[in-house]
């Protein structure tokens, strides 16, 4: 099959950050699902995982982590769907990603795709979905009787733009959402904040508002920057969750006093681990899918590249690296035949 993939790990910029590669079509195992990818987004984690380092793969290794595709073969003992089946995953990040004609991915993990979107609009949405779910009502434990402020910090990015527009619809909490551009300040209104304040004036731009103090905080970006002021912000019992990594410790006694919860969101724990309760996330991206196509949530599609090679591919990593996307950028892969 044909595939877009890396050998060293190389900055974007780089001629030969991915390469055009030929390998052999994947065999599903017993609870696998054989998808012919149709459209793939990027994510900040295929960007890390990419960053330069000294490792070479001694086989192509193929990035990719959001994926919408038809189903053309089973595994003995999937039980979930069947071949033609239009499906959307996020995949696992210990096996071979979505930047390739066919992948693998358990069924487990998938799920039908809305039917109200295009290929290229669905894929925005599977992996920044199940981390803001996840989130919102496993981490945060939020209903829809839930009341107080959560803010919600990068509110612009893929995972802030899916998680305005479910807090907005499936809670009762007041929606915070911080950006500092006039574009991404436009669009975390689109997507349901009901305020947005600058991150770069965090405390002031609060404190303007009247709010002292917020119940829940979603950190999606910078949580070594923003930590002191999160930490003077969440109330007492409150919860700060976060998904962004940090070069230093984070001094967790900050939150002693005030008997604050913290934790970390990371969506590949389920599929990595092979837990228990991995159906999860097959439940949860047809809830999304169902709440998708009774318009209740929408695509964060804002930007499509019209097909895979090394060129674009690499284009695209640097556009998500650069920091300043507003939703998710797409690459349609139709046209990218085995």
């Amino acid at each position: 099959m044909k595939a877009i993939a890396l050998t060293h790990y190389l900055p974007s910029d780089h001629p030969d950050c991915f390469i055009a590669a030929n390998l052999h079509d994947p065999v599903p195992g017993p609870r696998d699902l054989l998808v012919r990818v149709t459209a793939t987004s990027v994510n900040p984690v295929d960007t890390k995982v990419r960053s330069p380092k000294a490792k070479i793969e001694s086989s192509p290794r193929v990035l990719g982590w959001d994926a919408v595709g038809e189903v053309i073969a089973t595994g003995s003992e999937v039980t979930l769907f069947k071949a033609g089946d239009r499906v959307w995953y996020a995949g696992d990040i210990s096996r071979p990603g979505s930047n390739s004609a066919l992948q693998l991915v358990d069924e487990r993990i998938a799920a039908i795709a809305p039917t109200t979107l295009s290929d290229v609009e669905a894929a925005a949405l599977p992996l920044t979905a199940i981390t803001a779910w996840e989130t919102l009502f496993e981490r945060f434990a939020l209903t829809r009787e839930s009341r107080g402020k959560l803010l919600i910090i990068g509110g612009a990015g893929g995972v802030g733009s899916i998680a305005i527009q479910l807090a907005r619809q499936l809670t009762g909490m007041e929606v915070i959402a911080t950006a500092s551009r006039p574009e991404s300040r436009e669009w975390c209104l689109e997507m349901g904040a009901h305020q947005v304040v600058n991150h770069h004036k965090l405390q002031e731009e609060l404190t303007a508002l009247g709010i002292t103090q917020v119940d829940a905080i979603f950190c999606t970006n910078a949580t070594a920057e923003h930590w002191a002021t999160m930490a003077g912000l969440i109330r007492p019992f409150g919860h700060i969750c976060t998904i962004a990594e940090s070069s230093e410790p984070w001094d967790l006694s900050l939150l002693k006093s005030k008997s604050v919860t913290f934790s970390q969101e990371f969506m590949f724990t389920r599929s990595l681990f092979q837990t228990p309760d991995m159906i999860e996330q097959h439940h949860l991206l047809g809830r999304v899918a169902a709440l998708v196509d009774e318009g209740v949530l929408q695509t964060t599609l804002t930007r499509t590249i019209p097909s895979l090679t090394p060129v674009t591919l690499a284009q695209a990593h640097a556009e998500v690296e650069a920091g300043r996307m507003v939703g998710k950028l797409v690459i349609d892969m139709s046209g990218f035949a085995n």
